[in-house]
């Protein structure tokens, strides 16, 4: 898609469209009224702001749309509402029909999620397992999953990242998860504008 069909679209196809970059409702609202931007540049940093004005609810409702690290790309990490332990959809202030349904569309959002973790596609059982354990410590301990920019990353870098991460204070962990998916949002944004995905 190039920038200026997304400067077009209708409010409702945008907001749809800039889900597949982060599956915060709430950001992608904003952003679709923010239109039009003059470059992808401009997109990107109004991006940045939007999510740094956001609340924790918003930040968790992205993270939700994930999938675990080294975990089937189709499966949402999310509970069945769509939303992380703890999130209920009334905590959600009403921000709009069928958004926890969008959180997993089959989408580019399904092939880019399956791009960026590709570092644990070929990864020795051992290290899948070590994953997934670490993983299911991660939630336990902070209520949302291990997010972290995976692209260019291997399945090991990931797990260290992962096993460092699990004593971080629980403050201090949302904000790095937070900027993990800055990142993450950045990445697809340029990949949204990119008529090969």
């Amino acid at each position: 898609m190039r920038l200026g069909e997304l400067n077009a679209l209708d409010t409702e196809v945008a907001e749809r469209e800039l889900l597949r970059c982060c599956g915060s409702t709430q950001w992608a609202r904003e952003m679709a009224a923010s239109r039009p931007f003059d470059s992808a540049e401009t997109m990107a940093q109004t991006g940045d702001t939007i999510w740094s004005s956001l609340e924790r609810v918003d930040w968790l409702e992205a993270f939700a749309a994930h999938p675990r690290i080294g975990a089937n790309a189709e499966a949402p990490a999310a509970t069945p509402s769509g939303l992380p332990r703890g999130v209920s959809d009334s905590s959600r202030r009403g921000r709009g029909p069928g958004a926890s349904a969008e959180k997993v569309d089959g989408s580019p959002r399904t092939e880019w999620a399956t791009q960026e973790q590709s570092g644990v596609a070929s990864a020795p059982d051992e290290v899948r397992a070590r994953l997934a354990a670490s993983n299911r410590d991660y939630e336990a301990r902070f209520g949302y999953i291990f997010i972290v920019c995976a692209t260019g990353k291997s399945a090991g870098e990931m797990l260290a990242l992962l096993d460092g991460r699990l004593t971080n204070d629980p403050d201090e962990e949302l904000h790095i998860a937070a900027e993990e998916q800055r990142k993450i949002t950045r990445l697809r944004l340029a990949k949204l504008l990119d008529a090969r995905h």
